[in-house]
């Protein structure tokens, strides 16, 4: 059985400390690995390597794009996957609420309509 691609995008997102690489990503695009353990360390004390494991995780789940520039890798924030995960619940949920909004406008007209005879 083949896996959903949005539960390694929720796996990825579940911790704090790969939200917080995300967010050094979209303010920095095209830092380094350096560049982000900078940020991330005096917040969450672990190693270079610990953050490239979240690095990792967060690749896999599509989150961030890497380029190798010489010995640099650069990486940069791809927003894709949140805007499918985005784009299937709002609007199945969009739908159930405007549905369930149009009723009590309709309820709500009813009763207005009812009280002015």
């Amino acid at each position: 059985m083949k896996q959903d691609p949005m539960n390694s995008v929720f796996a990825a997102l579940a911790h704090p400390v790969r939200r917080r690489l995300l967010d050094i990503l979209v303010g920095m695009p095209g830092c380094s690995v350096n560049d982000v353990a900078k940020y991330v360390v005096p917040q969450f004390p672990m190693s270079r390597i610990g953050v490239l494991k979240h690095l990792r995780v967060l690749e896999e789940a599509g989150l961030v794009v890497s380029q190798k520039q010489g010995r640099v890798r650069e990486l940069y924030f791809n927003a894709a996957p949140i805007q499918l995960v985005y784009d299937r619940w709002t609007s199945q949920y969009s739908r159930f609420w405007a549905a369930h909004v149009n009723d009590i406008k309709f309820l709500a007209e009813q009763e207005e309509t009812g009280h002015e005879r």
